[in-house]
């Protein structure tokens, strides 16, 4: 199942089930809306079914409290920036206020000289949950998506800590839509490819991975409770690189799909204080 969040003409933001010509082998691309976020209840079908080409698709999941996110979590990538794999995994925070969606822009920061695009698996929460054991770990997930944990380069190696280089608005873009069929194997072994201007730049697998899924899992929520709709970004892999305005990534996971956004730069002169 493939669970998007999305925006019609007229409407609030609805959520459906996204029905692909070659799956259904009878429509062409559609979205087919429930009634309520699935997160919060059962899927139920309001009858109601849309051209996905109608709508215009959202983040498909707003964590409710936090995005958590895992560094070095792919050797060669550690070893890029003439660094190590941490004996354990490095856990870092983005706000969801940083949380996008697939087509929206990512937004180049005046503070910073060099954005890096990191393509990641993500792994969606479906349940309040707090010490859960590897071997457990399928039990909590809700479904995968894609994420790009956008970085400003420069603020991360300054502030020696990564708040503020991951932290800004628009640095994480997720989607397009939420799968619910993989297991865990399947999560771990999918190829995962980034690519600016249709330039390929990250070409691996989620096998990859130093510290996999379950063990993730584990090891955060002895810490911290995840609650439905947290999101866990596993990590990137090699080749990430810097962003100008005017260029557009994707990321492409196999089996969930593209995200693409394209890259702008701030408005020096925007005045948002109090935006609505």
């Amino acid at each position: 199942m493939r669970i998007a969040r999305f925006a019609s003409a007229g409407q609030d933001p609805r959520f459906g089930i996204v029905e692909l010509g070659a799956d259904q082998g009878q429509f062409p691309d559609t979205i087919a809306v429930i009634d309520a976020d699935p997160l919060a209840g059962p899927v139920n079908y309001t009858g109601e079914r849309l051209a996905l080409a109608d709508v215009r698709l959202l983040a498909p999941v707003i964590p409710r409290s936090k995005v958590l996110a895992v560094g070095k979590n792919y050797a060669d990538h550690a070893a890029e920036f003439d660094g190590q794999v941490p004996p354990e995994p490095l856990i870092f925070l983005k706000p969801n206020t940083s949380v996008i969606g697939p087509g929206e822009p990512i937004v180049r920061p005046v503070l910073s000289q060099n954005v890096h695009f990191e393509g990641e698996l993500a792994v969606v929460i479906g349940r309040i949950c707090r010490k859960v054991p590897a071997a457990l770990a399928s039990q909590v997930i809700f479904g995968y998506t894609i994420g790009n944990d956008v970085t400003a380069r420069d603020l991360q190696r300054r502030d020696g800590q990564w708040s503020r280089a991951k932290g800004f608005d628009t640095f994480c873009p997720l989607g397009p839509w939420i799968v619910t069929h993989f297991d865990l194997a399947e999560a771990g072994d999918l190829s995962l490819v980034s690519s600016v201007d249709g330039e390929v730049k990250q070409d691996a697998n989620t096998s990859q991975m130093v510290y996999p899924i379950p063990q993730l899992i584990e090891y955060i929520s002895a810490f911290t409770t995840l609650l439905p709709g947290d999101v866990i970004l596993t990590g990137t892999p090699a080749g990430v690189g810097p962003l100008v305005a005017g260029q557009q990534v994707s990321v492409e996971i196999d089996g969930i799909g593209t995200l693409t956004n394209p890259v702008i730069d701030d408005e020096v002169d925007a005045d948002t204080y109090g935006e609505q």
